[in-house]
């Protein structure tokens, strides 16, 4: 979103909240308008506006950043498994002998939170008591929390996302050696 794209949507927002932002100096706006410009560089303006309009309708206070992310990612990615709905999917990919072509068809979130085809497997040769207990308990904590990194890291700005990528590979690197 470039800066005039940005100032229209600030208009939005001061039009909506006009006691928040009465009394605000130039070179305050000028901040705002260029940190709002860097936090949603990668965003569509169109989709900006839907989310600061429908966050409008509720909030008593102009959103946030990190509210406006939120809405957007709400927008643009409205359809998640649900805890039970993933732990189903990978259940039904639990066996012995089709291990790895099962876990190459989950979805990647899934895989990472299986963690390899032998995971699989070894799930398989387990008592089906303790699959549908404590390992199907264990999955769905796990996949909650990497649901959540995964659109958490999903809202950041891709400046951001490159530089934790960077840095990563570089750590991975320097693990290896």
């Amino acid at each position: 979103m470039i800066r005039e794209e940005t100032q229209a949507i600030l208009k939005v927002l001061r039009a909506g909240y006009q006691n928040f932002y009465k009394g605000l100096s130039k070179s305050d706006a000028d901040e705002i308008i260029d940190l709002w410009s860097t936090m949603f560089a990668d965003d569509s303006p169109k989709v900006v506006v839907e989310a600061v309009k429908s966050l409008m309708c509720t909030l008593k206070f102009p959103p946030t950043i990190a509210d406006v992310k939120t809405k957007i990612h709400d927008i643009t990615q409205p359809e998640r498994l649900t805890e039970l709905e993933a732990w189903q999917t990978v259940r039904r990919s639990i066996s012995y002998y089709n291990a790895t072509d099962n876990f190459a068809n989950l979805p990647p979130l899934l895989q990472k939170c299986v963690g390899s085809p032998n995971q699989l497997r070894e799930w398989a040769i387990m008592e089906a008591e303790t699959v549908d207990s404590v390992i199907q308990s264990n999955f769905m904590r796990s996949f909650k929390a990497k649901q959540a990194q995964e659109i958490e890291r999903s809202m950041l700005p891709e400046s951001t996302r490159q530089l934790i990528s960077g840095l990563s590979e570089k750590l991975s690197i320097m693990g290896g050696k």
